[in-house]
Order: C-alpha cells, then structure tokens, then sequence
C-alpha cells in the first residue's frame, strides 16, 4: 500500500500520509523552488529533487533536510529526475537527470559523481527543438528508464520529442513520426513490454514497439488536446487518465486554469471524468499517479487538493486533509507515491 505521496508547491515540499485511516499534511521548506521530485524505491528517505537555477539536491531523511548533489551536472537548471527502477548499482539506485539547456546525465553512487551523455545533442532534429516561452532554449522535461530492459532509455525534449537509447544513454535514436514533440509525460506499465505512454501539447501517442513507431490518438478529447501527464493503472495496461486543458495559458497559472482529467480504457475514446473531481474553472493542471502496490487505484493533486480514485478513474473523492489557503494560487508540480 502507499505509505506517503510527495508534491512541490512553492517553495515547500508536502507529504500526505495515512495513518490508521486518517489523513495528515506535513510541510516543509525546500532550499529552493523545487521543479521535479523522484524517490529511491530501495532507500525511500532518500529523495532528489531539481531547481530552476539552483542545481540538483539529495535529501536522506524523506525531505527534512537538503544536500546539493554531486560536481558533474554542468547546467543549475535541473528540470527532471528519474530513480531506475530495475539499476541497482554501489548500493544505490540509478539516477538520471535532465537539464535546460536539454543535457543528460547519469549518477551511479547516489549523486555523488556524474557521467554526462553528449550525443543526445547530435541527433538530427537537434536544431528544431525549442521552448516557446523561452525560444532560445529546451531542455529534457522528463526521463523514463524502461521497467523492462536496464539498457534502454526514454527522454523527452520540450519542445523536441522523444528520444530513445538502448545502451544506457551513450547513442541514441531521433524521434519518430507520430509521437508528439511537445513531450510533457512519459510513463510504461509494468505488465505491458515495449508499450510507452506520452502526453504531450498537441495530446495523446503511445508506442507498442519500445519506440519503434508511434500512433497519435485524440478521438474524444476535442479542445483539450493539451495534455501534461498520464498515469495507467498498474492492473491494466488498457486503463489510462491524463490532465488536459485546451492550451498552456489555461493549464498552470491557477488564475486563469481551465483543466480536467480525461479517461480512456480498452482503446475506446478519450472521456472527460466529473465525478467528484473540482469544475474546471480555478482547478489548473492535475499532477497524476498510480502505484504498483494498489492496483485499480488512481490519485490527483493540483491547487484545490489531492483526489483519490478506487474505481480505475471513473469516480474520484478528495483526501479529508486541512489544505492550505495558500495553495490554492500555487502551482503544484510533480507527484511521488512510495
């Protein structure tokens, strides 16, 4: 079962866990703005988060206390962090992380030293890649190691694409037609080889074939094609949600966010889920995630709360937590069960 969900708003960190079917928040202060969060699933105390401008941290104590990682990343804008889930190695689980401008690097003692990946940056569709709100930069939004294979690698570039290694990160292989190449969310599943889940702005694309070929399928989500991230139920390969909008401007800023969640299962189309979930007007992009130890089960979290979902998605309640007031003109970003 989950013992603890973890997401950044601000400058803090919160920490929902459950004891003996009640519900608590912890706060608690973050050297910096944290921008991604990612969890070692064999020592869960130990935790990485990224900055903006700040480098990468390591905390030993679930959060409580922070540590700048090792010399090695060359970039101070750490934008994702990825635990491998299968690469164990000096008793640590393989790291990576991913900078702005897009660099790739990989740590193998915890953080401590740092190999960095150069030829992600010679592919040919390096000179397109691009961030609209920064359009003399990019840099790699998300990093998903394959729960399958420890050689094989997935990276997506906003605004670039998905890349793809299968030795570790030191080649790699351009994006391939039909994937989308406003990559916000990578996610796998457990019981499905080779099958990769993307959410992207211009919406929905999964591979079958570990990346091989892509196939693009929005049917049923009409304007709200802006999609930021996808969780899949560990029980079911065929059951996914995502968080959609119809554009950035109304995703983030709570301000102006215009957001729902959408459901799809068995192939059939998208559908946008209302039942207990907040209107969309005020609610901005949900972080989403599943875990494998509670298979059917969904959880949501932006700045109205965290939901919870015991149905595959189709019916969600809030967690009873005291919820912050400032959160609710705060941005979350990330989400980690463990």
């Amino acid at each position: 079962m989950v013992s603890a969900l973890y997401f950044v708003a601000g400058h803090s960190i919160f920490q929902a866990t459950k004891d003996d079917s009640v519900w608590s928040l912890n706060e608690m202060k973050a050297p910096h703005d944290f921008y991604c969060l990612a969890v070692d699933p064999i020592r869960p105390e130990r935790m990485y988060g990224g900055t903006f401008n700040h480098g990468l941290w390591i905390s030993d104590n679930n959060g409580m206390k922070w540590e700048p990682a090792g010399k090695g990343i060359y970039h101070n804008r750490v934008l994702s962090v990825a635990v491998s889930p299968t690469e164990v190695m000096n008793d640590y689980s393989v790291v990576w992380a991913g900078t702005e401008p897009s660099e790739l690097f990989r740590s193998e003692d915890g953080g401590k030293t740092w190999t960095h990946f150069p030829k992600l940056l010679d592919l040919p569709s390096k000179p397109t890649w691009r961030f609209p709100p920064r359009p003399h930069t990019h840099h790699v939004r998300w990093i998903q190691p394959d729960l399958h294979d420890e050689k094989r690698i997935y990276v997506g570039i906003e605004l670039g694409g998905v890349m793809k290694s299968v030795d570790k990160g030191v080649h790699w292989e351009d994006r391939k037609p039909e994937s989308q190449y406003d990559c916000h969310t990578l996610t796998m599943n457990s019981l499905a080889k080779n099958r990769i889940y993307e959410a992207a702005g211009g919406g929905f694309a999964e591979s079958l074939d570990g990346g091989a070929t892509w196939t693009t399928f929005n049917e049923g989500l009409d304007s709200d094609t802006y999609l930021v991230d996808i969780a899949v139920d560990p029980a079911n390969p065929d059951i996914m949600i995502a968080s959609a909008a119809k554009g950035a401007h109304s995703a983030y800023d709570p301000e102006r966010a215009n957001t729902v969640i959408v459901r799809r299962e068995g192939g059939k189309t998208w559908e946008v889920i209302n039942n207990g979930l907040p209107k969309r007007d005020g609610s901005s992009i949900f972080s989403l995630i599943s875990h494998e130890s509670e298979p059917g089960v969904f959880y949501a979290v932006n700045n109205i709360g965290i939901f919870q979902s015991t149905d595959t998605g189709k019916s969600w309640i809030p967690l009873p937590l005291d919820w912050p007031k400032a959160l609710v003109k705060e941005r979350v970003r990330w989400f980690v069960a463990v």
